[in-house]
């Protein structure tokens, strides 16, 4: 059976030596030294723009293709919104799908893996010489359905809606009097810290927030009577408290931000 196939690909090649003599050139070296000059123009290309563009901005100054940066990172922001690139949509959105601890792995390396494992050895799966596509239903319904699949999660993550810091800090204005700590003013201003640093991206508070990467629900974390020390050391650097933590580090918000929220944490010991 093995030497049966290996006679009909041996045939096979022995034709497409014959078809490329009588009617067309073989890939090496032809097509091969058109796609070398081709990616050599492509790059030659992008090291000219980057060169304009770096030697005509000067900082916030636009240059030919724009300024270098429009305002300096900001490290202790507590307004910004974390999103991906538009062409890691899909991925962003098969994350989301995926949140629990235990099933995260799958969405981030199990099924992209599987992916690109599946495209590398597509062309020693498929050895037929049959190019025309009415002739080839099982490639054509795959490559619709995973280009339909994408198209679905890049939408679904660009329109996925994220609980903006206005939204969670109005919700954040219930708070001590539903958590009862209303007459302690370093825990309310540590409220508002907690409803604008993006805590809620993670963790949920009274509802209010997602659960992502396992992270806990903080409506009574207080309970847990960890003290205002411990709190603190977590939030400067969480690895270092939990090993393997992927908690964020939130040090730049400032040792009294740090205060605040950690007073905020302690007095939160579940709805009266």
């Amino acid at each position: 059976m093995a030497s049966r196939r290996l006679e009909e690909r041996r045939a096979q090649f022995a034709r497409y030596k014959e078809d490329v003599k009588r009617e067309g050139k073989p890939f090496y070296p032809y097509a091969m030294f058109h796609d070398t000059v081709m990616s050599l123009v492509v790059v030659s290309v992008i090291v000219a723009l980057a060169c304009v563009w770096h030697f005509t901005a000067d900082g916030t100054k636009a240059g030919l293709l724009g300024p270098e940066y429009a305002e300096k990172a900001d490290p202790g922001t507590t307004s910004f919104v974390p999103r991906p690139d538009w062409y890691f949509y899909f991925l962003f959105y098969l994350l989301r799908i995926f949140k629990w601890p235990n099933s995260v792995v799958i969405g981030t390396v199990g099924i992209p893996t599987l992916c690109l494992i599946l495209l590398l050895a597509l062309p020693f799966i498929d050895l037929r010489r049959e190019r025309r596509l009415l002739r080839r239903p099982v490639a054509i319904v795959a490559a619709v359905l995973v280009a339909l699949s994408m198209g679905v999660l890049t939408y679904k993550g660009a329109t996925a809606r994220e609980s903006l810091p206005s939204e969670v800090l109005a919700e954040a204005k219930t708070w001590p009097q539903k958590q009862g700590f209303e007459n302690n003013p370093k825990a309310v201003a540590g409220s508002k810290i907690f409803a604008v640093s993006g805590c809620t991206t993670c963790h949920t508070y009274l509802g209010v927030g997602s659960s992502n990467l396992g992270a806990p629900d903080l409506t009574a974390e207080g309970a847990k009577n960890k003290g205002v020390a411990f709190q603190i050391a977590h939030l400067k650097c969480p690895s270092c408290v939990n090993k393997g933590s992927p908690m964020p580090v939130f040090a730049s918000l400032g040792e009294a931000n740090l205060e605040r929220l950690a007073a905020f944490l302690e007095a939160s010991k579940g709805p009266k």
